[in-house]
């Protein structure tokens, strides 16, 4: 039997540490439609707000979809990308396996470190108007599981 080892797709050679803005997509287990259900949605939202208070991370947009979460965030001098996304991780797929019985997250997450051409605005606008491409709102400040609100760089 030939063991095949998973490539991460972090890069190679960037440590994930400093002030620099990320735009992250976790994705749910199987895809699996698990924020159907509003209590579930805030178990991943309560664990959002928790990661970004203990890692030191700054969200300046984030949409949680039925099977997978969009983030824009920002973290400190001291603070490491893949802290923040273990501990929403951890936390969040406890309490959601406690409610639902069920793995919630796949492994791994999509990343996207900005460059300093890429507006924070830009981003964040995509980030929010995913329910209305998903045909879930008609509006992106009316869908209750994005954010922060109120939507400053969209004002």
């Amino acid at each position: 039997m030939t063991l095949r080892y998973r490539k991460s797709p972090r890069l190679k050679d960037f440590e994930y540490e400093g002030a620099y803005a990320y735009f992250v997509t976790i994705v749910t287990r199987a895809r699996h439609r698990a924020f159907i259900l509003p209590r579930h949605a805030h178990i991943a939202l309560a664990a959002l707000h928790e990661s970004l208070s203990k890692q030191q991370f700054t969200a300046h947009a984030y949409c949680l979809m039925p099977d997978h979460l969009h983030l824009l965030v920002s973290g400190t001098a001291t603070s490491r990308l893949t802290d923040f996304v273990h501990h929403l991780k951890t936390i969040s797929g406890y309490r959601y396996k406690q409610a639902a019985r069920r793995p919630l997250w796949q492994i791994s997450y999509h990343d996207h470190v900005l460059r300093r051409e890429e507006a924070i605005g830009d981003v964040a606008r995509y980030i929010w108007e995913n329910p209305l491409r998903a045909g879930l709102a008609e509006d992106w400040t009316s869908y209750p599981f994005s954010g922060p609100r109120p939507f400053p760089e969209c004002s």
